[in-house]
């Protein structure tokens, strides 16, 4: 295997890119999917374009659209099962958000956490009561969270494989 100059810088940026969409699942504010997605299609762009990139590239589209679509709708239905309403996930959401601004990385899950037990606690008015939908959704945001790192994985994965054989 032969690289030239630019190959080798494109093949790092795109690297770069699938690590830091990698780390963009649990570093709030960086997009892992489409950073990962991205690294691929600078490769397939940049590089030596041959058909076996395209196809890299496909699959990694492939993954990456399911991979949103499953992050959002696994966690949701099993949320939607257990009961917990809209507004306490609505409520820790904005928290969350509130948190990641005051205390910055750690904020978004301690804010996300509180907004939704105070909501819980709010609609329910037992703290006892609180706890289960709040541990259903912590479970939920897991897992996303874990959705998320295994399709970041398979791209990072079939662009490994795409670097070594195509």
């Amino acid at each position: 295997m032969s690289l030239t100059d630019a190959q080798a810088v494109v093949s790092v940026v795109a690297a770069l890119a699938i690590v830091a969409g990698l780390a963009g699942v649990v570093v709030p504010g960086l997009p892992a999917l489409p950073l990962c997605w991205g690294g691929v299609l600078v490769w397939t762009l940049f590089g030596d374009a041959g058909p076996g990139r395209w196809v890299v590239l496909a699959g990694a589209t492939v993954i990456a659209a399911g991979g949103t679509v499953l992050k959002y709708l696994w966690p949701g239905r099993n949320l939607k099962r257990t009961g917990v309403p809209a507004m306490s996930l609505l409520a820790g959401g904005l928290l969350g958000v509130v948190g990641f601004f005051v205390i910055p990385v750690v904020g978004l899950p301690i804010g996300f956490v509180g907004g939704i037990f105070g909501a819980e606690r709010l609609r329910l008015g037992d703290t006892r009561l609180a706890w289960p939908a709040t541990v259903q959704a912590l479970k939920a945001a897991g897992l996303s969270m874990v959705l998320e790192l295994t399709a970041g994985l398979m791209i990072a994965a079939l662009w490994g494989a795409g670097l070594l054989f195509v």
